[in-house]
């Protein structure tokens, strides 16, 4: 069957301080290893009270020492927040210490605000032009070596110079990624869960565009869904409310911690508020872990992705392995634990 990775986004919970939504990735990262999921990814986001890590290069060292087989990876370091060569050295290092373990996910966006973007890049030079295409292309060379003669950057050398950078993945929620991964021959990871671009389109164009690289010789598509499990269905309902209040009050430009069920079910929503809801939901996977894992399927056959990666918005951390744990069930994962 297809293999389930997990996309951890730290989320801070209402009534919790930021820094537990720390040790919750860790804990979950323990739990899903044991699970038999093949990844576990961190994202970076900045200046969001919703979301507490900043930095997955740090997560991942963290998770990777606790935890003995899943891969550990960025999904994803924002490329135009970082110089590549600290993005090299810091995955040369993790590759370094946790070989053939490490995941690096790019991302082009800022993850954040624009003044906060401003804030995060401020010593930076103006590159102009497309900066993420000019980073990747640097980032590389840091890899290979292959600044020409002459060029400054030929005499730095990024350290551990005895260790490549892991695997890369470019990410997206449009097509842009997707046919730059299959030009260069890197894996490509979509963001369903966000994303308004038609994900049929982005799939596909990468599978069909992919040119065997020295990264892969075959196109690996990750296609990365928001799912909310449980024994009942009414249950599954219940703890996806906490998302579906999030996802309104961020349309409203509220980017408070994620919020319980019962703060969800106070709420009074209006007729459009419920509609809004409800196209939301259309992306979502909610229900009993059989319902779930049909749909999944289902969806990874459309779109002939070849790892389904999953991102769970739950309010209470108990309710949220559990959905992992019934997941990890549903779809025979090697390994899996009755938790």
């Amino acid at each position: 069957m297809i293999p389930l990775s997990v996309l951890d986004l730290s989320f801070v919970r209402s009534g919790f301080p930021p820094s537990a939504a720390l040790r919750d990735s860790i804990d979950l990262a323990r739990h899903c290893d044991a699970l038999g999921f093949s990844r576990y990814w961190l994202a970076e986001h900045h200046n969001l009270p919703s979301v507490a890590s900043p930095a997955p290069e740090i997560m991942i060292g963290q998770i990777a020492a606790v935890t003995s087989r899943i891969r550990v990876g960025s999904g994803g370091v924002m490329l135009p927040n970082h110089a590549p060569l600290m993005v090299a050295e810091r995955f040369r290092m993790l590759e370094g210490l946790f070989p053939g373990r490490i995941d690096l996910g790019l991302g082009r966006a800022p993850g954040t605000d624009g003044v906060t973007a401003v804030a995060l890049r401020r010593h930076q030079e103006e590159r102009g032009g497309d900066e993420f295409l000019e980073r990747l292309q640097e980032l590389i060379l840091w890899d290979t070596g292959g600044f020409p003669e002459g060029h400054p950057f030929r005499r730095v050398t990024a350290m551990p110079s005895d260790v490549r950078l892991p695997p890369i993945f470019l990410l997206g929620s449009s097509g842009y990624s997707a046919r730059l991964s299959a030009q260069i021959g890197m894996g490509f990871a979509f963001a369903h869960h966000f994303a308004t671009h038609d994900v049929q389109d982005a799939m596909l164009a990468y599978r069909s565009g992919f040119v065997p690289s020295q990264w892969r010789e075959r196109p690996h598509a990750i296609l990365a869904v928001s799912a909310v499990t449980a024994e009942t269905a009414e249950e599954a309902e219940r703890l996806a409310s906490s998302q579906d209040l999030s996802w309104l009050r961020r349309e409203s430009g509220e980017f408070g911690p994620l919020p319980s069920p019962e703060e969800a079910a106070a709420v009074r929503y209006t007729d459009w508020d419920r509609q809004r809801i409800q196209r939301n939901r259309a992306r979502m996977f909610v229900g009993t872990p059989d319902r779930v894992r049909d749909r999944l399927l289902e969806f990874a056959r459309s779109t002939q992705a070849d790892e389904i990666m999953i991102t769970s918005a739950i309010h209470d951390q108990a309710a949220r392995r559990r959905s992992y744990t019934l997941l990890a069930e549903a779809f025979s994962l090697p390994r899996a634990l009755a938790a």
